[in-house]
């Protein structure tokens, strides 16, 4: 079945804006400029206020979704399903865990490469594996244990890689290992929102697009406060700012004046964030949530492969093995696998594609905001 212009430009859409979210946050880190009170020029490393940022790009989400809904009033369309009524509080734990999964993921994006932020961010299976067997109840197909297996086996493959490559002055050795381990960290915190929006958000049918909005606001809000007494609080050698703080937002409006780079970087985050998640949830729904997972794996290679066109890192032969055992897991926790021996044996039919979206849904929920 050929694809629509439609559906190839929310598969583009989902692509790009995917891509440019995690290489934008790279960019600004890459940036050098003076600090306030004439300090000396440093690394724009700012991980706490670029997540006030990409939470910012969540919260927009809500205009979008009222758009569409005054749209769909105006022309009579369906599409939108009348929204139950619930308490926005039921969005703050996992808001909460999105918080301190994201600001965990921007400080280790300073310590380590994109594409192996990107990669290591395949983790997330293996804990809501687990979580979803412990505290939901389920149980896992034989084949989705074998993916979790192969995605440990990838994730220390592209660890090695990182292991074993050329390290520059920005990136040390021991600050890529703490990098990488922060990711996995991260993805725990994720693994834990999922269960969290999988227990008690998804049975109150509210539409995703409602949904990232209301935990971008709460994200927005807390951490915005959060970054007063982040002024203050020492940070020794984990701080990047002058002032050994754990975040100095004034430093980094500082930065921004003497090198407006910074905030086009920091724009390109705040914007594509908000049009990958609108992408990503049409896709799931125009196509299939097998293709979301197959353009989310594209992402990959892009960052990866513009990475090195930039000489933003050093190509090692360990991390294409290591992406390809990480894909084979992803498919084989996410049941790709079943479509493609049915049309090797051709003993069965070709499943349909709401069929496919409610087998991959049903045995593995994604993040509501699965950003970046």
């Amino acid at each position: 079945m050929a694809w629509t212009k439609y559906q190839l430009f929310l598969a583009g859409l989902m692509l790009v804006t995917g891509s440019i979210n995690t290489l934008s946050a790279k960019w600004a880190d890459n940036f050098k400029a003076e600090g306030c009170g004439g300090s000396k020029e440093h690394s724009f490393q700012h991980p706490f206020l670029q997540a006030v940022g990409m939470f910012l790009g969540e919260f927009s989400c809500l205009a979008a979704f009222y758009l569409l809904q005054c749209r769909a009033a105006r022309q009579s369309d369906s599409s939108i399903e009348p929204q139950q009524s619930f308490s926005a509080l039921l969005f703050l734990p996992p808001a909460l865990c999105d918080m301190t999964g994201t600001s965990l993921m921007y400080v280790a994006l300073n310590m380590t490469s994109a594409s192996s932020f990107q990669m290591l961010r395949g983790a997330v299976i293996i804990f809501t594996g687990l979580f979803s067997v412990a505290f939901l109840g389920r149980r896992l197909a034989p084949s989705q244990w074998v993916g979790i297996l192969a995605t440990i086996a990838g994730l220390v493959v592209v660890g090695l890689a990182d292991l074993l490559s050329k390290h520059d002055s920005q990136h040390k050795l021991s600050e890529v290992i703490t990098g990488d381990l922060l990711i996995i960290m991260a993805q725990i915190i994720v693994a834990i929102q999922m269960v969290l929006e999988e227990k008690f958000v998804y049975k109150h049918n509210i539409h995703p697009l409602r949904a990232v909005g209301i935990e971008g606001f709460f994200g927005f809000v807390i951490l915005s406060l959060l970054l007063v007494p982040m002024y203050y609080i020492p940070a020794g050698s984990f701080s990047g700012n002058p002032r050994g703080m754990l975040e100095d937002a004034l430093d980094a409006f500082c930065q921004v004046g003497r090198q407006p780079l910074i905030a086009l970087a920091l724009l390109g985050n705040i914007s594509s964030i908000a049009f990958f998640n609108f992408a990503g949830i049409s896709v799931t729904k125009e196509l299939s949530a097998t293709t979301r997972m197959v353009l989310d794996s594209l992402r990959t290679v892009v960052i990866w492969a513009l990475s090195l066109a930039l000489g933003w890192e050093v190509f090692h032969p360990l991390q294409i093995l290591g992406f390809l055992i990480l894909l084979m897991g992803t498919a084989l926790y996410n049941g790709l696998h079943h479509p493609l021996l049915a049309c090797l044996s051709r003993s069965c039919h070709r499943p349909t594609q709401e069929g496919e979206q409610e087998r991959l849904l049903g045995d593995n929920r994604t993040p509501i905001n699965d950003t970046s």
